[in-house]
């Protein structure tokens, strides 16, 4: 009896306690991930629409776009694809450990491909002089593109509660306040991604400004000093909640809840391979 339940409780593909034999969560998980679908599937359509019938006089997407940065941003958010897929994996061979480095990797992924989106959207507005309100076109670029950072950015945040949730203490453990605890933990973690961000940013700022790579260095430092510090000093706080206390209250029962968190982010990279064919390689195809 004991073997057997330890079998169902491993097995998440194969519910046996339910009508369909799906997961309730997982079965909830694909209902919204298909209405989603159908969401962006009209502002896909729309966009294209939109090219097909441009207005006379509207921007030149070719003279707008930068599909170098574009490309970057896409290769990080495919490889945080596959690191999700590790998560998933680790978790349900009971690898709390490779999990936990798993979601951080791929949290510093999407963080990446945030900050390359918000780079971007700065340099067409200041730049390229494209805004949501002057042109057909940058209304539906933003509205597609902006929607599709949003799922983004609540899956990066809803991997930072799972990898926060990973050190709930667990039977045995001598810890009381863990719950006050893991809130200031999952505070830090985001201070420390925003962070991590405005520190990038500047970065990339500085290398845009200065003509060498010295110059950069230096206008980099004298502006982001603090920053830095402060990043490195909510590093230091994240490493101090993450250090180990005894056992946790997260192992392979709780795969169900990383998987369907993986077909969210499956689904937001999927999404993305899309929207980068249909918006910026059909433009010069």
């Amino acid at each position: 009896m004991s073997s057997h339940a330890a079998t169902a409780e491993i097995d998440h593909h194969h519910d046996p306690t339910t009508s369909t034999g799906i997961p309730n969560k997982k079965l909830l998980m694909w209902a919204f991930l298909a209405s989603d679908c159908m969401f962006f599937g009209v502002l896909i359509s729309t966009h294209l629409i939109y090219r097909l019938h441009p207005p006379a006089g509207g921007l030149d997407p070719k003279v707008i776009f930068s599909p170098e940065l574009t490309s970057f941003s896409t290769f990080i958010l495919l490889m945080s694809s596959l690191m999700m897929a590790l998560a998933v994996t680790a978790i349900q061979k009971g690898n709390v450990k490779s999990c936990r480095w798993s979601l951080l990797t791929t949290i510093f992924f999407g963080m990446i491909f945030l900050g390359c989106q918000v780079y971007e959207f700065e340099h067409f507005v200041h730049d390229k002089k494209m805004t949501i309100s002057n042109s057909l076109l940058g209304t539906t670029f933003y509205t597609l593109t902006g929607t599709h950072g949003c799922h983004v950015a609540i899956g990066v945040l809803w991997l930072a509660l799972m990898y926060v949730r990973s050190f709930k203490p667990g039977a045995g453990s001598a810890q009381r306040s863990w719950f006050s605890g893991q809130i200031f933990h999952a505070a830090t973690l985001i201070v420390v991604l925003l962070l991590a961000l405005k520190v990038t940013l500047g970065l990339v700022h500085a290398i845009q400004v200065q003509p060498s790579l010295g110059g950069a260095m230096g206008l980099f430092m004298k502006e982001q000093v603090l920053w830095i510090g402060a990043m490195l000093l909510a590093l230091w706080g994240c490493v101090w909640f993450a250090r180990p206390r005894g056992p946790v209250h997260f192992g392979v029962a709780n795969a169900i809840d990383v998987e369907s968190m993986g077909l969210y982010w499956h689904f937001v990279d999927i999404v993305w391979i899309v929207i980068f064919t249909a918006v910026y390689l059909l433009e010069y195809l």
